[in-house]
């Protein structure tokens, strides 16, 4: 595609891009909140600005292995194109947007990698993918809510016996102070992952457009716009999806959401850090389901966590057959 002639096309698909960074910020927003808003701890307009600012600072702590997985790591960037990564982004936001209506905390990161597989395939067939990635990226929606889950559990079982001897006052009143930390940090590692999966999207981008010379690299206003699109989309809230999140999968006290909050943020700290595109989603589902459990298991509205489930099982081939249709209607109108 020439340069000169693709710039507005160019200039309007990042604009998608960064929009799909909004949406996923306000469709995943009760990933950083959830928890924080269900044990009263914060207020929802407090929380959201809370979550806001760490979601925004991430870049200042972590590399960007996340966005080096995207952009080269799930589909070979030689077959990446303007349509590719149209279908990636119409495939991403069709079903972030559909879960939203229905209040289904479905992965926006698994969207977006199955929209890049369905605009890859579509494109080049089987021979597009990079299998190690990609492989690696399916095992992580196994390994990252199981992670999630054993962490959270065996943060209540320290917790419960090092306060064995406190009054329920007490641990009500220090766990609510320590929830601001453990947000903090689970709000850091949202940010941190997700945001990074844009910016791989968008660098690939203009890698394959050649304004990035003959190396893959994330340019700095990239990683700005990213994490400054994802922190307005958690300001604009998610409500329909906290709901869900912090009260219908389990009752939480401030000790069990410090304990999932803190559980979330240790599973998605060492993804991001081993360049994982992990779902933050499933990560935080998974340690409320498991403080939960550390209860007893009667405790779990199971029938709504399984609802959750099937959603994350059909994400991915559901984004990428949406793509993959997108890439068609695109050949067809060319």
């Amino acid at each position: 595609m020439d340069a000169a002639l693709g710039l507005p096309i160019l200039v309007g698909l990042i604009a998608v891009a960064l929009l799909f960074d909004f949406l996923n910020g306000l469709h995943d927003a009760a990933n950083s909140i959830a928890t924080i808003v269900s044990t009263r701890v914060l207020r929802p307009q407090f929380a959201v600005f809370w979550a806001a600012f760490f979601n925004f600072i991430a870049f200042l702590v972590f590399g960007l292995h996340v966005a080096q997985t995207i952009g080269t790591g799930i589909i070979d960037p030689a077959v990446v194109d303007a349509q590719v990564i149209f279908a990636a982004l119409v495939g991403a936001i069709v079903w972030n947007l559909v879960t939203w209506a229905l209040g289904i905390p479905s992965s926006s990161s698994h969207a977006l990698i199955g929209g890049l597989v369905g605009g890859g395939l579509a494109k080049a067939g089987i021979s597009a993918a990079v299998w190690s990635g990609l492989s690696k990226t399916v095992l992580a929606i196994v390994l990252s809510p199981l992670v999630g889950f054993l962490l959270a559990m065996v943060l209540v079982a320290i917790v419960s016996w090092a306060s064995v001897r406190s009054t329920p006052f007490a641990v009500d009143r220090a766990f609510r102070i320590l929830q601001f930390a453990s947000a903090s940090l689970y709000s850091l590692g949202h940010g941190g992952n997700d945001a990074q999966k844009t910016m791989g999207i968008i660098a690939v981008l203009l890698y394959s457009q050649g304004h990035l010379g003959s190396e893959f690299s994330v340019p700095f206003w990239v990683v700005l716009s990213c994490q400054a699109a994802m922190a307005l989309g958690t300001l604009m809230g998610g409500w329909r999806i906290v709901r869900t999140m912090g009260l219908r999968i389990t009752k939480l006290t401030p000790m069990q959401g410090f304990c999932a909050e803190t559980g979330g943020a240790v599973t998605l700290f060492m993804a991001t850090f081993l360049g994982v595109p992990v779902s933050t989603t499933h990560t935080i589902t998974g340690a409320i389901v498991g403080v939960g459990a550390a209860r007893r298991v009667s405790a779990v509205r199971w029938n709504v966590a399984s609802s959750i489930v099937y959603a994350w099982v059909i994400t991915i081939p559901a984004s990428a057959i949406v793509a993959a249709l997108t890439w068609w209607v695109v050949q067809l109108v060319k």
